[in-house]
């Protein structure tokens, strides 16, 4: 190696400070003013993201609530009204949403984490949904109804011809009414243990039991037609 490439480049001296004077108070003002817009920017950004964030977090907990509305009121019969909002609750939400969006994000969060729970309270919670009484009993009276109806038609089968209308008296006198305690008995032996009271739609019950007798007049009146046409 030369001389030369043996020797140490020397490091070139930091420039110093400037003297105080109006230059000086120039840069000094230049510097604070950029560490002024760095932080505005920062500021900027963080407040943009919050609110991209709040919005997103809006769309999903609507999304959540209206689902959550729609299983309520169809499958649990709540009233729609019993959902909205008390004056109290949009009180809460107006002044949280006026800390600005970073408050508004941390409320919608804790939002959603509520809509977590509420989901897992209606789905492994939730009560088997009921049937209307109406509904419900006919499954109780229809059988005996339709029990009503074979034997009619067996009787009538069976029976003379002569004594038809005896047994069709004594038939559409008893059984009907027979039918429908049946039921009703019934009704009260299975849903006894309803705190609300059970409800055993009397009327739906004895429509039920009368219709086999009107069938059967009908089919013995259109029977005893059309032998006599013949």
């Amino acid at each position: 190696m030369t001389d030369q490439q043996q020797t140490t480049t020397p490091i070139p001296a930091q420039p110093a400070p400037p003297a105080p004077g109006p230059w000086a108070d120039y840069l000094a003002a230049a510097q604070r003013l950029d560490a002024v817009r760095r932080a505005a920017s920062a500021a900027s950004a963080d407040h943009q993201a919050a609110v991209a964030s709040a919005r997103q977090e809006l769309s999903a907990v609507r999304a959540r609530l209206a689902a959550q509305e729609s299983r309520l009121t169809h499958e649990q019969a709540v009233p729609v009204l019993e959902l909205r909002p008390q004056p109290a609750d949009l009180e809460v939400a107006t002044q949280t949403a006026a800390g600005g969006p970073k408050a508004a994000l941390s409320a919608l969060q804790q939002a959603r984490r509520t809509a977590d729970a509420g989901d897992a309270l209606l789905t492994e919670a939730a009560p088997t949904r009921r049937w209307r009484p109406w509904a419900r009993n006919l499954l109780i009276y229809g059988p005996f109804a339709a029990v009503v109806l074979i034997v009619q038609i067996a009787l009538y089968l069976v029976a003379d011809p002569g004594s038809v209308p005896t047994y069709a008296l004594l038939c559409g006198l008893t059984m009907p009414v027979i039918a429908f305690g049946l039921g009703w008995f019934t009704i009260g032996f299975v849903y006894g243990g309803d705190p609300e009271g059970v409800d055993r739609t009397p009327i739906i019950g004895a429509i039920a039991c009368l219709v086999p007798v009107l069938l059967t007049c009908m089919g013995v009146g259109l029977a005893s037609f059309f032998h006599s046409g013949g």
